[in-house]
């Protein structure tokens, strides 16, 4: 080993190398120059991003896409918190990533020096943990410490503050091995006597339907669930964040439940006598009005993180543990005596399915927004990577996209994030040199990160961004109209928007219009061939609303919609 000194900025490049980071999204300043000047002799790419919200989702989409810890790098002050929704987005929906943020030496932290941001106590409460970096000596340590603790247990982001000086000063290189910290052992092993005890209810339940979660696909258990539902011959639901854990159009399958789900779904679950909860955390867009929530229902609640289990509904039988993990014990077991297949409750669920299918009215003259999904579905075959903005479009995708793979839907769930969608695709694209990358947009949210057109044309990420073009807010829209005597205040986009195709122009981005039904496949054919970044606007038909909805407090089973009525 060697003893020679190496500045903090180089340990810091040499320690994410240790990490098996190839790649970062960011963007320079004053406080991390001394970072900058060693990226620009560094084998790790960086893609600088034209806002550091978007480097946040960029490393937010790497990771959902990869399972790989994403990373962003921004300056102090302003940068950092530019970073902010990007970092509470990764955190409500429990995403590996690590934040690097310059600051003020630490002589001058607390002095309101220029460009100062206490960013560790602005984060704080949107992060897994996050470090302040005061000596060279701990910097090495600290970011084996942070990987460690954003890809363990249940992930999240991690925020690792650098003072200038701690860039600047030098100090001997020796990247740990391993990490200690007593504090923080995430239990992975699900109790064996648990595990047995949920088997004995599964093979007693006589509807039992399984709710499956973003944690399926965030410990790699799609493989797992997909040979327990082969093993329990039982429906299954997927979350928005669990889409692509199981075969969207597989018999078993429910598809998603919940505010937008299907039907079926959910009066499936409300007439459940046992639901398996794998990584879900009953967030209130599944579950409606507690209370009424699966009423005759008695719940196993898998979990990594036991925070969640009780948090919202309770749960007769707790496991914490990995998802992965725990299936793994399961479907050992259930091996050992094969299920019988419940018939009865499975003709009931394939009536449910025949009576309420999703459903939406054709129309020849105007382009029906679920159309230009079934085409997409058409021409990728359901294993392109799709990442969507948030709102009616990422519904509609939620519902229609047909999801095979786990990983290949990429969406904002529990903040929500407009904007989220474009700059994600970018990570996603980055990460997935060879995939086709898919971002579904609204016309609303497209334009909350459109400056990213630069860094898509600079660096050719051939990311395609279909808009849904319906000159509304849509989703708000939506609400106004049912809940607010169609007061449509601050929604109505007509006359606002720019040229989607000319703002892509003028960014030397190939931009391509659809305003007819009969345009959407060539269109889509054309921008699927094209070998860079593409902008597709899509005029939608204006006032097309999501159904089925549950609205905001009511009970799954009580829908707006939930025949196909518009």
């Amino acid at each position: 080993m060697s003893a020679e000194k190496m500045k903090g900025s180089k340990i810091l490049l040499e320690s994410l190398k240790k990490e098996g980071v190839t790649d970062i999204f960011g963007y320079p300043g004053g406080k991390v120059l001394h970072i900058y000047d060693d990226i620009y002799q560094s084998d790790i790419k960086h893609y600088l991003v034209r806002h550091e919200q978007a480097a946040a989702h960029a490393a937010d989409g790497y990771a959902r896409s990869t399972g790989r810890v994403g990373v962003c790098l921004a300056t102090s002050g302003p940068g950092a918190t530019n970073l902010v929704t990007g970092i509470a987005t990764a955190n409500m929906d429990s995403i590996p990533m690590v934040a690097l943020t310059g600051q003020v030496s630490t002589a001058d932290i607390g002095t309101d020096s220029f460009q100062e941001a206490d960013i560790v106590g602005i984060t704080m409460p949107v992060t897994k943990h996050n470090f302040l970096v005061k000596d060279v000596k701990d910097l090495a340590m600290t970011i084996k410490k942070a990987f460690h603790i954003a890809r363990t247990g249940r992930p999240g982001p991690v925020l690792v503050d650098l003072p200038v000086d701690v860039t600047v000063n030098k100090a001997v290189f020796n990247y740990p091995d391993s990490v200690d910290m007593p504090s923080y052992k995430p239990t992975t092993k699900g109790s064996d006597r648990q595990i047995q005890n949920a088997i004995k209810m599964i093979r007693e339940a006589k509807k039992p339907v399984v709710l499956a979660g973003g944690g399926v696909i965030g410990s790699n258990a799609s493989d797992e669930l997909r040979e327990f539902i082969a093993l329990t011959k039982m429906p299954v639901s997927s979350t928005l964040l669990g889409l692509g854990a199981y075969p969207y159009n597989d018999y078993f399958s429910l598809q998603m439940p919940g505010m937008h789900g299907t039907a079926f779904a959910n009066y499936a679950i409300q007439e459940a006598d046992l639901l398996i909860s794998i990584g879900m955390r009953f967030d209130d867009r599944i579950t409606g009005k507690l209370d009424t929530f699966a009423p005759n229902a008695k719940v196993i609640h898998i979990d990594i993180d036991p925070a969640e289990i009780g948090k919202c509904i309770a749960s007769i039988l707790p496991i914490v543990g990995d998802a992965k993990e725990v299936l793994k014990e399961m479907n050992a077991y259930l091996k050992k005596e094969p299920m019988e297949a419940k018939e009865p409750w499975l003709k009931t669920i394939e009536k449910l399915k025949l009576d309420y299918p999703l459903f939406y009215k054709k129309d020849t003259n105007v382009i029906s927004p679920q159309y230009v999904l079934e085409v997409i579905n058409e021409l990728t075959k359901g294993e392109a990577f799709y990442t969507t903005e948030v709102g009616t479009h990422q519904m509609w995708a939620a519902q229609y996209l047909d999801h095979k793979l786990p990983r290949h839907f990429v969406s904002s769930g529990g903040l929500g994030t407009m904007g989220f969608g474009f700059p994600a695709a970018m990570g996603v694209q980055v990460a997935n040199p060879g995939a086709t990358v898919i971002n579904i947009a609204g016309d609303g949210s497209f334009q909350m990160n459109i400056q990213e057109l630069s860094t898509v044309s600079y660096y050719n990420i051939p990311v395609k961004n279909i808009i849904l073009n319906n000159q509304w807010l849509g989703m708000v829209r939506q609400w106004q109209e049912l809940f607010f005597q169609e007061r449509y205040s601050a929604t109505d986009l007509e006359g606002m928007q720019p040229d989607f195709v000319k703002v892509a122009e003028a960014y030397d981005v190939l931009g391509l219009r659809a305003t007819k039904p009969e345009e959407v496949k060539d269109v889509l054919s054309r921008a699927l061939k094209h070998n860079g970044p593409v902008v597709v606007d899509i005029r939608v038909a204006r006032e097309e609303n999501v159904f089925p909805m549950v609205p905001a407090g009511g009970a799954i089973d009580k829908m707006i919609g939930e025949r196909g009525i518009n």
